[in-house]
C-alpha cells in the first residue's frame, strides 16, 4: 500500500468526485495544498484518434490570451540581414551555418527554435539531433515562419506548442498556480477551442475523450466537457 504524503492526505478529501465546469474546476484547483514553490498548470487532452494514421497526429501552437508565467529561450536560423532583427525581438543567438555548426557541436541551451523557409535546408542535417528532443523547426507547428521577429516575440512570451503523444494525448502549460481564476480560465478554454478547431477530418467518433487540469503537485481535476456545436445551441 503506498505511502501518502501529507500533502496528499490533505488533499484526498478535496478531489472532487465528478466532472466540472472549466471554472469549477479552476477553483477547486487552486484550493488544494501546495508547495511553496508557485506551480505550472497543465492540462490534458485525451483524444479519439488513431496516432498511428499521419494526418490524425496533431501538431501546431497557441499564444494564450494569458500567457503562461515563462519565459522562453528562443534561438533563430534565419540570414545575415534578419539576424539584428531576431535579436532585438529577444532571441537569445540567431545566425545561419554558424548557428548550425554551434548546435552540432552540442550547444542546446534553448527552448525553441524558429527558422525562416529558406534556411530549412541548411539545417536539415540537425534533424537527427533536434528532432528527438522535439526541437526541430516545422511548419505545422509554426516554427518555419517567414516573419522570424514575430515569431521569436510570440514564443520568448510562451507561445504554447502542442502534439499528440502516441496514446492519443495532448499536454499543454495553460498558467501558473498564481494567476487569477479567470486568466487561467481563459487560456483553458482557449487551448480546448484550439484543439476543436485541429479536429482532423479523418478522425471517427468522439473526438475529445477526457479533459484534466492539475498542478505540479495536485491532484488531476476532470473537466466537464461540452462541445462547441452543442454549446451554441443550448
Amino acid at each position: 500500500m503506498p505511502i501518502l504524503s501529507k500533502r496528499n492526505k490533505a488533499n484526498a478529501p478535496l478531489k472532487p468526485k465528478q466532472a466540472m465546469s472549466a471554472a469549477e474546476a479552476v477553483s477547486a484547483l487552486k484550493k488544494f495544498k501546495g508547495p511553496k514553490f508557485d506551480q505550472t498548470v497543465d492540462v490534458c487532452i485525451h483524444l479519439g484518434v488513431d496516432t498511428k494514421q499521419a494526418d490524425q497526429n496533431l501538431r501546431g501552437s497557441v499564444s494564450l490570451p494569458n500567457g503562461i508565467g515563462k519565459a522562453k529561450r528562443v534561438v533563430a536560423f534565419c540570414t545575415s540581414d534578419v539576424v539584428p532583427k531576431a535579436m532585438a525581438a529577444g532571441a537569445i543567438k540567431a545566425g545561419g551555418e554558424d548557428l548550425v555548426a554551434e548546435v552540432e557541436k552540442g550547444w542546446m541551451d534553448f527552448d525553441v527554435a524558429v527558422a525562416s523557409p529558406d534556411m530549412m535546408r541548411v539545417i536539415s542535417k540537425l534533424g537527427r539531433v533536434l528532432g528527438p528532443k522535439g526541437l526541430m523547426p516545422s511548419p505545422k507547428a509554426g516554427t518555419v515562419t517567414p516573419n522570424i521577429p514575430d515569431a521569436v516575440k510570440e514564443y520568448s512570451a510562451g507561445k504554447v506548442e502542442y502534439r499528440t503523444d502516441t496514446a492519443g494525448n495532448v499536454h499543454a502549460v495553460i498558467g501558473k498556480m498564481s494567476f487569477p481564476e479567470a486568466s487561467l480560465q481563459q487560456n483553458l478554454e482557449a487551448f480546448i477551442s484550439t484543439i476543436e478547431k485541429a479536429r482532423p477530418q479523418t478522425a471517427k467518433g468522439t473526438y475529445i475523450k477526457k479533459i484534466t487540469i492539475s498542478g505540479t503537485m495536485t491532484p488531476g481535476i476532470q473537466i466537464k466537457y461540452v462541445p462547441a456545436a452543442a454549446a451554441a445551441e443550448a
